[in-house]
């Protein structure tokens, strides 16, 4: 979806007029209307008030145009919910909900993440514990919070 439908549908199932959208996010009706014929596009922080304002990640309001992951443990983040906030409630799209909970890490360590891992995911191979350690380690070391 482009973002000037994603704009359009967000202020319809807000029910508000392009007025209404406009005096939320501090700009113009006009500016609303060209958005929504996609003329044009919110600049950055027109875009950080409109993520905030209607709880809706910037890469959701751009119609998703990159795939996100957690920098911490690698999971795809596909939908809003499972993006992390900042403890002032803005989303932060480098991580997931159970890696970055109100600005702070929850793994204090690679390895507490590695066992994590490896107590929880799924083994049907039955790979002994090392080679999934040394696998675990090799896929989290490329993620930024590890490097």
């Amino acid at each position: 979806m482009d973002t000037k439908d994603i704009l359009k549908e967000l202020r319809e199932k807000n029910g508000l007029t392009q007025d209404e959208m406009a005096e939320r996010v501090m700009v113009s009706r006009q500016a609303v209307s060209r958005w929504e014929t996609g003329e044009t596009q919110p600049n950055t922080e027109t875009l950080k008030i409109l993520s905030q304002e209607f709880n809706i990640s910037i890469n959701t309001l751009l119609g998703s145009p990159r795939q996100l992951f957690c920098q911490c443990c690698g999971m795809p983040l596909t939908e809003d919910g499972q993006i992390s906030r900042e403890p002032d409630g803005a989303f932060n799209e480098d991580y997931c909900t159970w890696c970055y909970t109100d600005g702070k890490f929850v793994y204090e360590s690679k390895e507490s993440l590695i066992d994590f891992l490896i107590n929880n995911m799924p083994d049907p191979d039955n790979t002994p514990e090392e080679e999934r350690r040394t696998r675990y380690d090799g896929w989290l070391s490329q993620l930024k919070h590890w490097k």
